[in-house]
């Protein structure tokens, strides 16, 4: 997640740099964004892997591993970290695909390295019997084959031309893309902080429960995982939509810009209110896809299951509402819309309700968090509708 978080830094605010700059028709200005993602995927990818691989020990340790987790954390973790780079690109590469016009191209990469993954993942885990070992390097494997397909796409650029000059002179260009990309950094980056504060918290009360500290963290880890196919509903269409957004803001053409607001929230709300239904009508039958344990545990997986994720519905105002803001180059604001979440709320709800109500507690945190951060979401939208939105004409400097 923390590769992540700074592969989006560079990678959405490549692809938001690189819509606003055609929105201009300033095409060698966005050649400078694609540049940025292109160095700077590898470069970060190549000192996070390092740095990860040097400290695993310690930085299980930190993210909340117990004695039991740890061995399996560090086989893990040390084989992502020798593929980071590779996946580095293939998270900072999306975004300027699709906003060169390539959605189908970027989904193919996506749908390839996916592809991969589980099939290696049932020969290596499976038949091969390499446990974790064999996860992990399915995982890198399908990463470098998505890294691959998005590296070919660079010499079929539709909208700008890569040249030595236009490396050369996007070295300038990093802080204006990284500034495009600092909300979608500091949402992955607070789920970093978030989920490590959470995890000890868990093992700690988890403890002193009848659950014991496995069996809290690794529900709560399954619910997460779920959270993140649905919401992976909700990237595709910020990322769908960026493009759109950011290009004909710079062009003036705000009516389209809310129709495509408008649209895409839509459609992610009704996402969420279905599984939203889904999660709550059957939730056994939705944790049983991940295994089967004991008693014990399929009990707090329900109980995780309903209660983190009972605000479902929200979560497309606000995801969208912090998407729209970084592609109309008010990247800071829509960062605090993640920020005033994930810390302003939820950590602090979480220290405070896990001494009162331990494990459980720290489970009410989330849905708390998404009532609060939908409001505030509303409230920036209608704040910033009128500029946002509000036709201007076309000779007016945008």
């Amino acid at each position: 997640m923390v590769l992540f978080a700074f592969s989006l830094l560079i990678g959405d605010g490549a692809a938001s740099y690189m819509s606003l700059m055609l929105g201009v028709k300033n095409e060698k200005e966005a050649a400078k964004g694609v540049a940025v993602a292109t160095w700077g995927a590898l470069l970060l990818g190549s000192v996070l892997g390092a740095i990860f691989a040097l400290f695993i020990e310690p930085l299980s340790w930190l993210f909340g591993s117990t004695e039991l987790i740890l061995p399996y954390a560090k086989e893990y973790g040390l084989i992502i970290a020798i593929g980071m780079p590779v996946a580095s690109v293939s998270v900072a590469y999306a975004g300027f695909i699709r906003a060169d016009g390539s959605p189908v191209y970027n989904m193919i990469g996506l749908i390839l390295g996916c592809v991969t993954n589980i099939v290696l993942d049932y020969l290596f885990v499976i038949k091969f019997s390499w446990g974790v070992k064999g996860a992990a390097w399915a995982t890198v494997i399908g990463q470098a084959l998505n890294a691959a397909m998005y590296i070919v796409y660079l010499f079929k650029l539709k909208t700008v031309k890569l040249n030595k000059q236009v490396f050369k002179e996007s070295i300038s260009c990093f802080f204006k893309v990284a500034k495009l990309g600092i909300s979608s950094f500091i949402n992955q980056s607070l789920v970093v902080i978030l989920v490590t504060v959470q995890n000890n918290l868990l093992k700690r009360y988890g403890a002193m429960s009848e659950y014991g500290a496995e069996i809290p963290m690794t529900a709560l880890s399954v619910t997460m995982k779920l959270f993140n196919i649905i919401f992976a509903v909700l990237i595709g269409l910020s990322g769908g939509s960026q493009p759109i957004w950011g290009y004909n803001y710079g062009s003036g053409n705000r009516d389209r810009v809310k129709k495509a607001f408008v649209y895409s929230t839509a459609v992610g709300t009704a996402v969420m209110i279905v599984a939203f239904a889904i999660f709550q009508m059957f939730p056994e039958s939705v944790i049983s896809i991940f295994g089967h344990e004991d008693a014990l545990y399929t009990a707090f997986s329900v109980k995780c299951l309903k209660i983190y994720l009972c605000m479902l519905p929200l979560f497309a105002v606000r995801m969208l509402t912090s998407s729209l803001l970084q592609s109309v180059g008010k990247p800071f604001l829509g960062a605090f819309i993640a920020f005033s979440k994930q810390i302003l709320i939820q950590l602090p709800a979480m220290l405070i309700l896990a001494p009162i109500s331990g494990v459980e507690g720290i489970l009410w945190a989330g849905p708390i968090s998404d009532v609060v951060s939908f409001l505030f979401a509303v409230v920036v939208l209608f704040a910033t509708s009128r500029k946002i939105f509000s036709p201007i004409k076309h000779s007016e400097n945008t």
